[in-house]
């Protein structure tokens, strides 16, 4: 309550004796709140609540002028108090991509995704943004066993488990750490983009670094809350690559190995996503995002069984989810 009667003083000194209604426009995994403001002419505005003790509002603000210089829709910032953790946005509407995506619209929206990505991919450039190296990916692969397998599964890795996942942590960070970099996003999924006039409305790009061409291809196509049969993702994959390809991005020159970095960065990210929906169950009270973890468990065990060299990790997780061992793994 606190929060929100900052927010309705703040607002009644930018906006003095004009009507508003406040109420909840969405919520995240993190301590941001966001709050639809309407005016009497049905014209909105967004309020960001990022309590300071929690997060720094500044990196939103100087990665939002990224986006916008690089030709990608993005909420304009009208006004700011960082002390306070306050930013007032331009609204881009109320239907994300996850809200409206089914079989008849998502090769039209995915091909705009797929565009602005590019564009954003384009405007890279290095020591711009903090860099996804070494220290930052081993840091989120330890999310998986700390917080998924250690509280949420309540048995911590035995040795000869952690020996395994040692091992296929150093396959994956070899493969990913020489990928060619660009910007990242860092959660550029249909959950963050928004159905609006300058198709896809972005958000949530606060974390965005310098790292692997592969890692946002990975988040929109194997995302957190909806799944796709593997020929629309490999049918979407191509189209990307082509289109990076012409654009002059430094995709691999086969479609096959960039199709491998792809899912080997996937791999990655799903492992730290079950990590991070664990510690938001148990550090944060939020229980609704570790329903979707069988959908990551699915993702990490799909690439663990159709390349040889992670298939060990298929193993660990059927030894963690008391599964028989299925026939046809290569070690």
């Amino acid at each position: 309550m606190q929060r929100l009667q900052l927010i309705r003083d703040w607002l009644a000194g930018l906006f003095p004796g004009r009507p508003h209604d406040i109420t909840p426009a969405s919520s995240d995994a993190s301590f941001r709140r966001y709050f639809r403001v309407t005016f009497a002419d049905n014209t909105s505005r967004i309020v960001m609540d990022a309590p300071p003790e929690h997060g720094d509002c500044r990196p939103f603000v100087r990665i939002a002028g990224l986006f916008h210089a690089a030709g990608v829709h993005v909420p304009e910032v009208l006004a700011e108090d960082i002390a306070r953790g306050l930013l007032l946005l331009t609204d881009l509407g109320k239907a994300t991509y996850l809200d409206v995506l089914d079989e008849s619209n998502a090769d039209g929206l995915f091909r705009d995704a797929i565009d602005a990505l590019i564009k954003w991919q384009l405007a890279s450039k290095p020591e711009i943004l903090p860099p996804y190296d070494e220290t930052l990916l081993r840091r989120e692969l330890d999310l998986f066993p700390d917080w998924y397998v250690a509280r949420h599964l309540g048995s911590p890795l035995t040795a000869t488990q952690r020996e395994t996942l040692a091992r296929m942590h150093v396959l994956l960070l070899q493969n990913i750490l020489a990928q060619p970099k660009v910007y990242v996003h860092r959660d550029y999924m249909p959950r963050n983009l928004m159905v609006c006039d300058g198709n896809p409305g972005v958000l949530d790009f606060q974390d965005a670094v310098y790292g692997p061409i592969s890692y946002d291809v990975a988040s929109l196509f194997r995302d957190a809350f909806i799944s796709w049969e593997e020929d629309r993702v490999l049918d979407w994959t191509v189209r990307y690559w082509e289109k990076a390809k012409r654009a002059g991005l430094p995709v691999d020159a086969d479609f096959s190995a960039f199709y491998r970095d792809m899912e080997w960065m996937g791999v990655q990210r799903h492992l730290k996503v079950l990590g991070i929906f664990a510690r938001i169950r148990y550090r944060d009270g939020k229980p609704k995002y570790l329903a979707d973890a069988p959908r990551f468990l699915g993702y990490v065990r799909h690439a663990a069984t159709r390349y040889a060299p992670l298939a060990p990790l298929a193993r660990l997780l059927d030894e963690l989810e008391q599964r028989a061992p299925r026939v046809g793994y290569t070690f």
